[in-house]
């Protein structure tokens, strides 16, 4: 992939919404036109970037991996800066809060305060961090 943008090869839209059949549609439709087995010779170019950027793309957590890779490029706002823009806390954080809090809680409750209470806490903390790079304006 000449340009590092699986969606702009495929001729997708860089959007969170995006979904396998998407993909798998823009894919069909490129390999079609492009395939070196095709009696004009085709564009095995074209061929290769394309099923790179079908390979990155085709599932949801690569989409993901994707559009974290081109927010973090120069000229791009960086993910860190999602809540400084004025976005809203998306709607699904809370409840990610909220399975956290519990686990947090049934962990405590279950071994009282031990390394691996201590541990579950770091790691829900974690999961939470995590999540929010999935969130982007």
């Amino acid at each position: 992939m000449s340009s590092g943008d699986p969606f702009a090869v495929l001729g997708l839209p860089a959007e969170a919404g995006l979904g396998d059949d998407d993909v798998r549609a823009a894919w069909r439709r490129i390999a079609a036109a492009t395939h070196p087995d095709r009696d004009d010779g085709g564009s095995p170019e074209r061929y290769a970037a394309a099923a790179a950027a079908y390979a990155a793309l085709r599932t949801a957590d690569g989409r993901g991996e994707a559009l974290a890779d081109l927010a973090e490029r120069p000229g791009r706002r960086p993910l860190s800066d999602w809540r400084r823009a004025g976005s809203p806390v998306p709607w699904r954080f809370p409840g990610r809060v909220l399975i956290a809090a519990i686990v947090c809680a049934l962990a405590s409750l279950a071994a009282g305060w031990t390394p691996g209470t201590i541990a579950v806490w770091v790691g829900a903390a974690t999961w939470l961090v995590l999540g929010l790079r999935r969130f982007r304006a």
